[in-house]
């Protein structure tokens, strides 16, 4: 990805995830949610938006220093990125095959049941996601590199998630302004010498 398509990144992924909750929101208000357009579109968006991620983290890393730590975070997130694309891949499948929300119910169930799936998809890995994108971000601001409020602001964001998915256009908003000052700040910045940090 080229430096000027990742710094778009930088302000697409949080948009994207911002229109993610605004779907969902919507989604709902006839009581459940999918099948449906309004379910597709917001789970294809979520999705992009986590296309998105990918890359961005592996910039994050690389302004870190590229050190074991910087790594390990990145490769956290992108394993976290990659098992929600599963996670969101499914609810896509299952909205397509189901003709109603208590269709989705039984599928889901059956999903779930399968040996490592829930440890996979939905119960561990994707909690990476969040793990290494908080611990990206914190790392530049230890490092100087962003503002002390950044960090907090990510936090913010996942934080809202966790206590009520309704909360997550809030936290996006959120994303989107931490997200800015990253944007610049992987355009302007020397990528800094891993020896420095390993």
């Amino acid at each position: 990805m080229s430096g000027m398509n990742l710094r778009a990144a930088f302000i697409a992924a949080p948009l994207l995830v911002l229109a993610y909750g605004v779907i969902r929101i919507l989604d709902g208000l006839d009581g459940s949610r999918g099948p449906g357009l309004a379910w597709t579109a917001g789970h294809l968006a979520f999705v992009a938006a986590l296309l998105l991620f990918v890359p961005i983290y592996w910039r994050l890393r690389r302004m870190a220093g590229g050190g074991a730590l910087a790594t390990a975070t990145a490769t956290a997130g992108t394993v976290g990125a990659a098992a929600l694309v599963a996670q969101f891949g499914i609810d896509l499948v299952v909205g397509f095959m189901s003709a109603d929300h208590a269709a989705m119910g039984v599928l889901f169930d059956q999903v779930r049941s399968v040996p490592g799936v829930s440890l996979a998809v939905y119960d561990v890995l994707p909690f990476l996601f969040y793990v290494g994108q908080l611990a990206l971000v914190t790392q530049l601001a230890v490092q100087r590199q962003v503002k002390a409020w950044t960090p907090v602001l990510v936090l913010a964001d996942l934080s809202l998630a966790f206590v009520d998915k309704d909360l997550i256009p809030l936290g996006a908003l959120f994303l989107l302004v931490s997200f800015v000052p990253l944007a610049r700040a992987s355009a302007a910045a020397p990528v800094r010498p891993a020896a420095a940090y390993a």
